[in-house]
């Protein structure tokens, strides 16, 4: 996909490819034409061995020189854009943005509340709460007292994916637990069967939704999804999108809870795209290129985000390279 005023292929910069979802982004955009800049802190991360890439190995987002680094990267290969998989960067990036755009980067991300709805467990829980949207009951490791009866989650509060998620039973084992995991908050357990949403909003605040059931699941990501419809689900989910102020590419997490007193769920919002979003692509959504479109300042095209029903998409492990010596920088 070319630049239209300059007639080159677009330089797109996408960070975290060690991830699913950055390394499937970045896939996705060398498919469209554009020139991609492969980053992570992890000189291992897998999309910096993909081919055809400008592999950079980067600072992470918690180090204190993550601003002038980006910054410098920028400055040496001017990328037109950056997309990041790290949700840890975004609050960075945000008050970056002004210096990127100097160097010609483009952003495309939602405001400082809405990175901290979707960092931010605790707060996210809140924002459901006072928008009467049904999600976990949710306390801290100094309420525990106030944690429903039965199974619980103890998780970080910041965090992605799912490390340092872990299940247990009793208030008792929670508590225990806040011990062990980073800045915890514990919330009830919920049973159904678990869904995701990949969303695309535009700058003018209309959203196209595509829904996948999260049929096997693995260290956090799915590893099969098949995409359904579903009105009520549709609805909660853009009712999320409403409360948090998300724009840009990003997913909603939930579950459908047949018999339970709230048949939706929600349990988290990414302002990224969802580890599985190719199967909302292979059901026929250009998520990728129309992100690129309000990305680049041009217009989404709803149209191209639709979707068909009953496509499931598996994922397997796969070798891109074997390499000797020192990671590419």
């Amino acid at each position: 996909m070319t630049d239209t005023t300059s007639g080159r292929p677009r330089r797109i910069l996408v960070t975290g490819v060690g991830g699913a979802p950055g390394l499937d982004v970045a896939r996705r955009l060398l498919a469209l034409g554009c020139e991609v800049i492969a980053a992570d802190s992890d000189p291992d991360a897998i999309g910096l061995r993909l081919p055809d890439v400008t592999a950079r190995v980067t600072v992470p987002a918690r180090d204190a020189g993550y601003a002038s680094s980006t910054l410098r990267l920028s400055a040496q290969l001017r990328p037109d854009a950056v997309v990041s998989a790290v949700e840890q960067e975004l609050p960075h990036l945000f008050g970056l943005r002004s210096d990127l755009a100097g160097l010609g980067v483009t952003l495309w991300l939602p405001d400082l509340p809405a990175i901290a709805a979707c960092t931010d467990k605790a707060r996210f829980a809140r924002v459901l709460c006072d928008h009467h949207i049904p999600t976990p009951r949710t306390v801290g490791p100094d309420q525990l007292d106030a944690a429903p009866d039965g199974p619980l989650v103890v998780k970080p509060r910041r965090g992605q994916g799912s490390k340092d998620v872990i299940h247990c039973r009793t208030r008792a084992q929670a508590t225990v637990l806040c011990e062990l995991v980073p800045d915890p908050i514990v919330q009830e357990q919920v049973e159904g069967r678990e869904f995701t949403a990949d969303c695309l909003i535009d700058r003018e605040g209309c959203a196209s939704v595509i829904l996948r059931l999260r049929l096997v699941v693995k260290g956090g990501l799915a590893m099969v999804t098949e995409t359904f419809h579903d009105a009520e689900v549709e609805q909660q989910v853009r009712a999320v999108l409403a409360a948090t102020g998300l724009v840009g590419a990003c997913c909603v997490q939930g579950f459908l809870c047949e018999g339970g007193p709230h048949r939706v769920v929600i349990i988290e919002a990414n302002a990224r795209f969802g580890g599985g979003f190719p199967a909302a692509e292979a059901a026929g959504a250009d998520l990728v290129g129309q992100y690129l479109n309000g990305l680049t300042g041009h217009p989404v095209d709803h149209d191209r985000l639709r979707y068909r029903p009953g496509v499931r998409l598996t994922k397997s492990y796969e070798t891109l390279a074997v390499t000797e010596g020192i990671a590419p920088r």
